[in-house]
């Protein structure tokens, strides 16, 4: 089942059967094509047979583990993943965004959020394409240099979501990853905050339990220090939050 980006194909993963009425409601009142899935083997199924642009995964399915389901999709794919968890449940969140995560949206959730979200992780993705086949050189080299951010050796554009590596090769970052690294970016040589660095990234409440940026400080850590056990790009303030330690040009 082949489709036009007009109308993006979205995969909703729950074995609520109410829940995914719900979201299969909300979504496909506002454009979207909309198709359900309850077990992996629906999943895999519906990722072979069809161009999906994004997945909707509750973390806590009755008989199947949302972590496994989510770690089989991206052996597969890098479709972009919304995880559904439980209120509190900070460290199925957390392990939800290590596995590959875009985004999160805990329950109970507002149909507002949800279609927010999606917008939102669809623009990021659509970001990240590759400028057309028929633009010229010069004008692929003035669109990277005017969104692009040098760092230790390392080339970051914001436009296309991408990320080269000290090779001159494309990492791999999810839309998460990338997000706070654009935090990092735009603030180098600036402390900050657990709370401001969560209201950035998910404009939710924190709270000192919660280790989400802790975790995924640690996950950008593994794909941009030279050394992640001894990191000199962001350093961690103790009692306070991080700081991206190091000069950042532009262009």
């Amino acid at each position: 089942m082949k489709r036009d980006g007009s109308n993006p194909l979205i995969l909703v993963v729950d074995d609520d059967r109410s829940v995914r009425k719900l979201l299969h409601r909300c979504l496909e009142g506002d454009g979207y094509i909309v198709l359900e899935a309850e077990t992996e083997r629906d999943v895999i199924s519906a990722l072979e047979q069809n161009d999906i642009r994004l997945i909707t995964l509750d973390l806590n399915l009755g008989h199947e583990s949302g972590v496994t389901i989510a770690q089989s999709i991206r052996r597969r794919s890098d479709v972009p993943i919304i995880m559904l968890t439980g209120k509190g449940d900070v460290i199925d969140r957390v392990v939800g965004l290590e596995v590959g995560a875009d985004d999160y949206i805990t329950k109970p959730f507002h149909v507002r959020e949800v279609l927010a979200r999606v917008k939102t992780v669809l623009r990021r993705t659509d970001a990240r394409a590759q400028p057309s086949a028929g633009a010229s050189d010069n004008q692929v080299s003035r669109n990277t240099e005017s969104t692009s951010f040098r760092f230790d050796g390392l080339v970051a554009n914001t436009e296309r979501f991408e990320l080269l590596d000290r090779d001159g090769n494309v990492a791999e970052l999810t839309t998460g990853d990338f997000n706070l690294l654009q935090i990092f970016l735009k603030h180098p040589k600036r402390v900050l905050s657990r709370e401001h660095i969560m209201d950035q990234l998910n404009g939710i409440e924190w709270t000192p339990l919660d280790r989400t940026i802790d975790n995924q400080v640690a996950r950008l850590r593994k794909k941009l220090e030279r050394e992640p056990a001894n990191p000199m790009l962001i350093k961690t303030v103790r009692g306070i939050g991080y700081i991206f330690a190091t000069d950042v040009e532009r262009g």
